[in-house]
């Protein structure tokens, strides 16, 4: 029996059957190691954003996930080499599948690219007041394909994330204060000096005006049927919109309670014959 047992010993196929049983050993604690390794990995760059508020949380997780992956494929590899699979094709293989999927989701991955830049450059951030890709709203959510806004009317809007990015973005709330601009037209025939008294004193009775930078009321020009003041006042941001709509009434009745006339587009026309009156005679 002994020397059957070393004849066995002795043969190929014995050895073949502790390699493979000890290649089987080897991928397990390869593949242990690199899901620990991915995972630690994953953890660390998820938190860098929970570390430091600067930080965008969905790049880090997206970028944690492309880190874990990418170890756990390395992994793979490492594995197929192992039991002596060539990986070189299998290698180019994967490239031209993952070409053709590309091309085929092209627009997805133009999103996915555009989402990226979004989180990374920060153009507006969750709850900023936008208007990009001929879409305005307050934005909801950030994510690597799309960008959820609401619309001032309470609409929800789905916006692919490279019709944004491949568009101008205005970003209505990124600064803190912002600029009420207004037209206020007076009569010709009124006193300017009355006009413009009565303004700084709308102006100044506004507490949400701010006093840096201060109010600039000038004759903007001289118009058609009126003499055009510039009203231009400062508000934070968050109250810009009311300001602007009280402003425009408030400056209306103060103007009446002065007696300065804001007038109606008018016209003058000469002639240069005579009209004459053309009907029926009194019989």
């Amino acid at each position: 029996m002994n020397s059957h047992l070393s004849a066995l010993m002795a043969s190929g196929a014995f050895h073949a059957v502790v390699s493979f049983f000890l290649n089987i050993l080897y991928a397990i604690v390869i593949l242990l190691v690199a899901r620990f390794i991915a995972s630690a990995t994953h953890r660390q760059i998820s938190s860098v954003s929970k570390r430091n508020p600067k930080f965008d949380d969905t790049l880090f997780r997206f970028l944690g996930n492309i880190a874990k992956y990418l170890i756990l494929a390395i992994a793979v590899i490492f594995v197929l080499n192992r039991f002596g699979i060539q990986t070189t094709s299998l290698v180019a293989l994967i490239g031209a599948a993952g070409l053709a999927i590309g091309l085929a989701l092209q627009g997805t991955l133009s999103n996915l690219a555009a989402g990226m830049m979004l989180i990374f450059f920060r153009p507006f951030r969750v709850g900023n007041y936008v208007e990009a890709a001929s879409q305005a709203g307050t934005v909801e959510e950030i994510s690597l394909f799309y960008t959820e806004m609401k619309t001032y009317d309470g609409l929800k809007l789905i916006v692919p994330n490279k019709d944004i990015w491949a568009s101008p973005i205005k970003n209505y709330s990124a600064n803190t204060q912002r600029l009420v601009d207004l037209t206020i037209g007076v009569s010709y025939g009124s006193d300017l000096k009355k006009a413009a008294e009565v303004l700084h004193k709308v102006a100044a009775q506004d507490k949400r005006v701010l006093a840096e930078p201060g109010p600039f009321i000038k004759v903007k020009e001289l118009g058609d049927s009126s003499v055009n003041f510039a009203f231009r006042v400062w508000v934070a941001s968050s109250d810009w919109w009311v300001t602007k709509c009280e402003m425009n009434e408030k400056i209306k009745l103060a103007l009446d309670e002065a007696g300065v006339e804001i007038p109606f587009p008018t016209r003058t026309l000469n002639f240069s014959n005579p009209l004459e009156f053309v009907g029926k005679q009194n019989s």
